[in-house]
């Protein structure tokens, strides 16, 4: 992830899932462990496929003008959407015997560590720029659960803003999400730089935004 630095950047964002941590293994092999948990076997690649039909149809996580008070059960509301959406389509839905237990159990495991890794290059990278006295935010289409899991990889402590879509009401690729973590940082989007694994939502988004973008593509690492 380290980038030779000759124009020094006031403030270096980052994506967070697939950027900074990824999912053991993928979605469907923890949706089909903590399914199993609940007497409910599907298989993981079945349900992989069908994760990926839902998200994209379920629409961005950001929820304009919504009251901070409701936000945590807006973001509850939008990811049992597409988890309902995703055994539906594979057909186990009904096997759950309380399908609403199910998901509760399988959100809050996905504001622990034990889902997630650290991708190696990530800690060297953050550790020098950190050194080097540059400030570091966090850009990300996640919801409030991201504070928690930062906490728990033992992240957190290397970021001096975070800046979430369900949060803010804008998610990426609208670059008022960048015009929202710019103003944290009283930074020009020229004189910052975003670093993320999207092709469309991180480097497109962000050189639209006017911000130095890079493109982290993990898929050929």
């Amino acid at each position: 992830m380290q980038r030779q630095i000759t124009h020094r950047p006031e403030v270096i964002f980052l994506d967070a899932v697939g950027t900074l941590f990824g999912v053991r293994g993928s979605v469907g092999e923890v949706y089909s462990d903590v399914a199993r948990r609940h007497g409910v076997a599907v298989s993981p690649a079945l349900l992989d496929q069908a994760f990926a039909h839902s998200f994209q149809a379920v629409g961005a996580p950001a929820f304009p003008e919504i009251d901070v008070s409701e936000l945590q059960a807006k973001e509850f509301s939008w990811w049992m959407t597409i988890a309902t959406h995703t055994f539906k389509q594979v057909g186990a839905f009904h096997q759950f015997s309380d399908f609403g237990e199910f998901f509760a159990e399988l959100y809050d495991h996905f504001a622990t560590a034990k889902p997630w890794f650290v991708y190696p290059d990530v800690q060297p990278a953050l550790q020098r720029w950190q050194q080097l006295g540059i400030p570091l935010g966090i850009l990300s289409n996640f919801d409030s659960r991201l504070y928690a899991v930062l906490q728990a990889l033992d992240l957190a402590h290397y970021f001096t803003s975070i800046t979430i879509s369900t949060e803010v009401g804008a998610a990426k690729p609208d670059a008022h999400i960048f015009a929202i973590a710019l103003q944290k940082h009283h930074c020009d989007p020229a004189s910052a730089w975003h670093i993320g694994d999207s092709y469309k939502e991180d480097f497109q988004a962000a050189k639209a935004a006017g911000l130095q973008s890079i493109w982290l593509n993990r898929q050929s690492a």
